[in-house]
């Protein structure tokens, strides 16, 4: 076997129909913020949380097929944390309600919280906040519990 250790997971890419409402809704939907953008040989935008160069890239391709949903091989969706608390996903929920922004699910993962939601190309992204009482790295086990609905 390999000696290679990851790290953690540096960045997702995003083949987008419209930049521009890609952009609407990670810059300034979910608050990351453009740090570069290149429009040869295609047209492409990095976005940063500030943990990382960027940690979003969205490479505009216009009428590329879809993928089909449901179950498929390929990526489900990406993970997003948004803050510590449920006090702030529910600000976050409250935000995108506000937004008109469709919530498809929410969800209690025993070591985390999440609201579920789509982005402009159906991408599915998940919203979430760590709950800070659940030592899932003494008990590694936690991170596969069964999910429950989450009630904010």
């Amino acid at each position: 076997m390999c000696g290679v250790k990851a790290h953690y997971l540096g960045h997702v890419v995003f083949y987008v129909k419209d930049l521009e409402k890609s952009l609407t809704f990670y810059r300034d939907l979910l608050g990351f913020e453009q740090v570069g953008e290149f429009s040869r040989p295609f047209t492409a935008v990095a976005l940063s949380a500030g943990r990382t160069h960027h940690e979003v890239l969205l490479i505009q391709v216009g009428d590329a097929p879809v993928p089909p949903k449901g179950h498929r091989i390929g990526l489900y969706h990406i993970g997003i944390k948004v803050g510590d608390s449920l006090d702030e996903l529910r600000s976050v929920r409250d935000e995108l309600i506000e937004a008109g922004i469709n919530i498809s699910g929410l969800s209690d993962h025993t070591v985390s919280q999440s609201l579920y939601l789509e982005d402009p190309d159906g991408n599915e992204v998940e919203l979430y906040v760590d709950d800070p009482n659940v030592d899932w790295k003494n008990d590694p086990s936690l991170v596969m519990s069964p999910i429950k609905q989450l009630n904010l």
